[in-house]
């Protein structure tokens, strides 16, 4: 680790840095277990990230738990989700409260039972002041969703003259997602080896770094994180500028 550590560069630390906390499914079944148990091991995984970008100094970190296209997995496999959550949420969200991490979420938390509700906005309210970094969680969160629902409001917002579609800028449209108070993503991080974004943050991530790994995420530790993060410092970020 301490071989690891000495290759990060800390004068470029990405800004924003995106999960897509995939492989638990995968994990489980060469175990010979229910994709449930692949759900419950992945919370070191998580603990250990958290943990990785506390000590590098990354201002946010987004993980995305549960996508609205979820909802869509067999109903045993949502309602022991369900459970899982609800047992672990408290525990697990009071530790990251001790790490002095704020917690946030984005999506359409609302489809969650009240008492999962009730807890989030629990934490969200017990964390809104610390300072050692900010966490997303991305609950029942699709990227076409928030995308259109921003539209949407933007639409109603002009029909009703409240504003011109002269005022719709870049700045403006951003300012309706669920992600306005957050910066632009730098760095993406897919674990199980799958290549592709599956909706998760596509206006954020425009000019994000994209780092896949074979690695599943119930064995993804700080190590891989920290992988991760020497293979975005090698690269150049132009912008669509050049060298």
């Amino acid at each position: 680790m301490k071989k690891l550590l000495e290759k990060i560069d800390y004068n470029n630390i990405p800004h924003h840095v995106a999960i897509i906390m995939d492989g638990n499914g995968r994990w489980a079944k060469k175990r010979g277990k229910l994709r449930t148990f692949g759900h419950e091991k992945s919370i070191q995984s998580v603990r250990e990230t958290i943990n990785g970008s506390k000590e590098l100094g990354i201002p946010y970190i987004t993980l995305y738990v549960f996508s609205s296209e979820n909802w869509n997995r067999p109903k045993q496999e949502i309602d022991s989700l369900m459970r899982l959550f609800h047992t672990n949420l408290k525990i697990h969200l009071e530790e990251i409260h001790e790490k002095n991490v704020k917690i946030i979420t984005i999506g359409e938390v609302e489809r969650f039972s009240e008492i999962i509700q009730k807890e989030l906005f629990f934490f969200m309210k017990k964390t809104k002041h610390n300072t050692s970094g900010t966490l997303i969680l991305a609950l029942s969160y699709s990227a076409r969703e928030e995308i259109l629902r921003a539209t949407k409001n933007i639409a109603e917002k002009v029909y009703n003259g409240l504003f011109s579609i002269k005022d719709i800028d870049f700045s403006f449209f951003q300012n309706h997602l669920y992600t306005k108070n957050l910066p632009d993503v730098d760095l993406i991080i897919r674990t199980s080896g799958e290549q592709r974004i599956s909706n998760f943050l596509l206006w954020q991530s425009a000019y994000a770094e994209l780092y896949f790994t074979n690695v599943l995420w119930p064995d993804f530790r700080k190590k891989d994180f920290f992988e991760a993060i020497i293979n975005y410092q090698k690269r150049k970020r132009r912008f669509g500028n050049i060298e």
